[in-house]
């Protein structure tokens, strides 16, 4: 048995082997994925024209069959990510988080200074929210500031109720501390008049008793 002639001949400039219906056209494929800036994989040559594209054996023939038609980039292959998005949903309510599923320990997975953090965050940037809306003055920010740092306060709630007390407890002292100036104002003034009295109840005694 001898082989056909064809199958034997082959052209090194081209890298094709001529008659073999398995052409690799290895060369073309590298032009055309230089041409296309993709990689070598991407590129679709067609079957049914190898023998026009093994002919193509610089850029500027590839660039005339790509716009032929004959020499395709392949589409993108798509990579779903609904699965992911489904998975992380599920995971978002609770599922697939239960002891089977964890493995560090609770301060591996949320450490503890993250959530002080995040607390001392939401704390001191309410502080700043009502010292910037005037509801509290800058003394009560200071002590309430040192206050957030010394973990008296375990959450917001707790701070708006410590701030609604604190500015009723100073209202009250207020008021009492105006009532109490007043009265002595009132007092001092009393006391003024009933000086005055005296005082000219004494001349006119002395003027009284003077011989004229």
């Amino acid at each position: 048995f001898l082989p056909h002639f064809s199958t034997l001949f082959s052209c090194a400039c081209c890298g094709v082997h001529f008659g073999d219906k398995m052409s690799l056209l290895r060369v073309q494929k590298r032009l055309s994925a230089s041409v296309l800036k993709c990689g070598k994989n991407k590129i679709w040559l067609d079957p049914n024209e190898t023998n026009e594209i093994a002919n193509a054996n610089s850029r500027q023939n590839i660039r005339k069959l790509i716009k032929d038609g004959l020499i395709i980039r392949k589409p993108q292959v798509i990579h779903s990510r609904a699965r992911v998005r489904s998975a992380h949903e599920a995971r978002s309510k609770g599922r697939h988080m239960g002891r089977g599923k964890r493995k560090g320990t609770a301060n591996a997975r949320l450490p503890e200074k993250v959530v002080w953090m995040r607390r001392m965050r939401v704390l001191r940037r309410l502080l700043r929210k009502y010292r910037e809306a005037k509801k509290i003055d800058r003394h009560l920010y200071h002590e309430l500031y040192l206050r957030c740092k010394g973990n008296v306060f375990k959450n917001k709630r707790v701070l708006m109720e410590y701030i609604h007390k604190k500015k009723a407890e100073n209202a009250r002292a207020k008021l009492l501390s105006d009532q109490a100036e007043a009265r002595r104002a009132k007092n001092k003034a009393a006391r003024a008049r009933r000086e005055e009295r005296k005082e000219a109840k004494r001349h006119e005694l002395v003027s009284g008793s003077d011989p004229k």
